[in-house]
């Protein structure tokens, strides 16, 4: 019986640490779309902190999905959260030719794994 209630709580672990924020902000010529995929961060920390991006001059929108909606153009899997032990995954939608300076930035800034989804 105690393997099941493990195997449950567990379970129970994993549904809760399913969880995904989209921003999407915009301005004059500005049109960025991301979704953050939450890996280890506290959920209510994910939810208040990092999911509210304060972007001066810009109109941003914040919602939220159980994980990212397929289309990016590129993943920064695995990312660090700076001067935190937290990791996200970071999906980027939009312009493509941005994965140039986005890449460089997720693999060493970020120390995370640069994934181009087929």
């Amino acid at each position: 019986m105690r393997v099941v209630w493990v195997i449950v709580l567990w379970a129970i672990g994993q549904v809760a640490w399913a969880q995904a924020c989209i921003v999407h902000s915009t301005a004059d010529r500005l049109d960025v779309k991301v979704c953050q995929q939450n890996r280890n961060i506290p959920s209510g920390l994910f939810h208040d902190g990092f999911c509210q991006p304060h972007l001066p001059g810009q109109k941003v929108s914040v919602s939220f999905a159980d994980q990212c909606p397929t289309g990016a153009f590129g993943v920064c899997s695995e990312a660090y959260v700076d001067n935190m032990p937290y990791q996200q995954d970071i999906y980027y939608y939009g312009i493509a030719s941005d994965a140039r300076f986005l890449k460089p930035f997720c693999e060493q800034k970020s120390k995370g794994l640069w994934i181009t989804p087929k």
